[in-house]
C-alpha cells in the first residue's frame, strides 16, 4: 500500500486518543508487510501486542557484531516465546573490515559512533527497509533528552526508501513511560532482557552501553562520553531533522 502525508495527516486525529495495543492493530491492517523493529524491552512489548491481534507481521532486529552476550541470548529467547521468525540483519563484512582495518575497533571513543553505527546499523536498516512499505518503532518521548521529545505515533518517514517510496513509520508506544512499559512486562510476564536486572536500561553494542545509577536518565548510559542531546545512531533520521 502506497502511502502519502496526506494519509499520515489523516490517521493522525484517528489515533490520537487509542492506545498502543489499538494502533498496533491499526498498522498492521492497514500494511500486512509492516516490520517491527526489535531489539528492547518496548520491542518486545510490540511484538507481545502484535501477537494478540492475530494479523501478520515482519520483526527484524540488527545483529551489529558488537552485542552483549545476553542480548544474543535474549533474542533467541523471544524468537522461541513467541514461535515467530526473526530476520536478522548484519553489517556488510566489507566495510566493518576497512573501518577496523583503519581505525581499529574502538574510534568511536575518539571521532563519536556515528560512522560506526552507520556501518553497523543505519546501512542494514537501509536494506531491509527496502523490502516492505511501514515499519514500527518501540520509541518513547520520554527516552532521550531534545532527539524524541516529538515523536508522534504515526509518521511520514522519508529517511529511507521503502518498496514503494517514503514509509509509514508507527511508534504506539510514544506517549507511554519507563513504568507503563514495565508495568505490562511484569503483568504479563513478557521476556525481557536480562541486562536490565544488572543496572542497564537502555541497551545498545557493549562497548557503547553500561550501566546507569539510580535516577540517572536512561539514555545516560549510551555513548556516556558524548553529548547528550545527540544520542542518536541514525535508525530514527527524522528524530534529528527539526519539522518544518
Amino acid at each position: 500500500m502506497a502511502i502519502s502525508a496526506a494519509d499520515i495527516d489523516a490517521w493522525q486525529p484517528e489515533l490520537a486518543g487509542k492506545g498502543p495495543q489499538s494502533i498496533v492493530k491499526f498498522a498492521l491492517t492497514h500494511f500486512p508487510d509492516l516490520c517491527l523493529s526489535f531489539s528492547g524491552a518496548e520491542d518486545v512489548v510490540l511484538i507481545d501486542m502484535a501477537v494478540k491481534s492475530k494479523l501478520p507481521f515482519r520483526v527484524f532486529t540488527l545483529d551489529t557484531g558488537r552485542l552483549h552476550a545476553e542480548t544474543y541470548r535474549f533474542l533467541d529467547t523471544v524468537r522461541t516465546h513467541y514461535g515467530i521468525t526473526l530476520e536478522v540483519c548484519y553489517p556488510e563484512a566489507e566495510a566493518v573490515r576497512e573501518l577496523v582495518s583503519k581505525k581499529g575497533f574502538f574510534s568511536f571513543y575518539e571521532d563519536d559512533h556515528k560512522e560506526c553505527c552507520g556501518i553497523r546499523k543505519v546501512a542494514p536498516l537501509r536494506r531491509q527497509l527496502a523490502t516492505t512499505t511501514a515499519w514500527m518503532t518501540g520509541q518513547r518521548k520520554d527516552q532521550s533528552p531534545g532527539t524524541r521529545n516529538d515523536v508522534p505515533l504515526v509518521q511520514y518517514d522519508t529517511s529511507f526508501e521503502g518498496l514503494e517510496g517514503p514509509l509509514a513509520k508507527f511508534n504506539p508506544l510514544a506517549n507511554w513511560s519507563s513504568s507503563e512499559i514495565w508495568d505490562y512486562i511484569r503483568a504479563l510476564e513478557v521476556p525481557y532482557n536480562p541486562l536490565h536486572e544488572k543496572g542497564f536500561v537502555s541497551i545498545g553494542c557493549e562497548p557503547c552501553t553500561r550501566a546507569v545509577l539510580p535516577n540517572q536518565h536512561e539514555r545516560e548510559g549510551r555513548w556516556w562520553w558524548e553529548e547528550a542531546t545527540k544520542k542518536e545512531c541514525g535508525l530514527h533520521l527524522s528524530n534529528l531533522t527539526p519539522p518544518t
